[in-house]
């Protein structure tokens, strides 16, 4: 028998694993478009929850941030919406097996439509929208529309959440720090006022990439801006950071 020499075997090619890994639930991801990232854990862990009340996730992908909200918030009730067949299936597997699927309802729609349909008024609506309106549309139909404004722009997202967001309600959004001045008009034009900002840098002394933001309905008369720096460098993350996701990742 031949053996086959160490620079002639065969390299086993690694697979990433299909889930995601918290302390209270986990996220498969093998099926959506677009995987566990930062930006949903800084919004599902940021978002104001209040003291429960109804709440909604626009674009629930995997059900992150609507599991998040969900375990920020034992007296909350949440309802995730999805239109991407793939995505829903994922949302629906997450959220069926999680300690929190009494408390969410997953609705098959676009939010153009659920927007218009629902008798519901919520106190908070989350989303995580898509980013890029103006660059090339990657190959793969699922992840165009989870990455760019192709069923969903952001002046869609601002208005439909006019018609079902609770008087005194937040709408909470993580956005590229380049959307600034897109939002701030699209925030006049639909009468929406900044209550809360937190500016994201991935490290110091970096540009910043994100921004979270709060809005409502209400003129706040000092609306607070502060920062955020990710890492201090790579893998080694800020004391504001963790301490911001402390009760979500496994390891901090």
């Amino acid at each position: 028998m031949n053996k086959i020499r160490a620079k002639e075997r065969p390299k086993t090619k690694i697979m990433p694993n299909p889930y995601f890994r918290f302390k209270q639930f986990t996220i498969y991801q093998d099926k959506c478009a677009m995987k566990v990232g930062t930006d949903g854990v800084l919004l599902g862990a940021w978002s104001d929850v209040g003291s429960g009340g109804k709440m909604l996730d626009v674009g629930t992908g995997t059900g992150l941030i609507a599991l998040m909200i969900a375990q920020r918030s034992p007296a909350g009730s949440l309802w995730a919406v999805e239109n991407e067949e793939s995505a829903l299936e994922q949302a629906k597997l997450n959220i069926d097996n999680s300690p929190f699927s009494d408390r969410i309802t997953l609705v098959n729609s676009s939010f153009q439509l659920f927007a218009r349909q629902t008798a519901i008024r919520f106190d908070l609506i989350v989303s995580n929208p898509p980013f890029f309106s103006d660059s090339l549309l990657p190959p793969v139909k699922q992840r165009a529309e989870a990455r760019h404004s192709v069923t969903l722009t952001l002046e869609e997202l601002l208005y439909s959440c006019r018609s079902c967001l609770a008087e005194s309600g937040i709408l909470s959004l993580i956005l590229p720090y380049s959307r600034s001045n897109e939002l701030e008009k699209l925030c006049e034009k639909y009468a929406f006022h900044l209550k809360r900002k937190t500016i994201v840098y991935p490290l110091r002394n970096t540009t910043p990439k994100r921004i979270l933001v709060e809005l409502t309905s209400k003129q706040t008369s000092r609306p607070v801006t502060r920062s955020l720096v990710i890492e201090e460098s790579r893998h080694h993350y800020t004391k504001d950071f963790t301490e911001l996701v402390r009760d979500f990742y496994l390891y901090l």
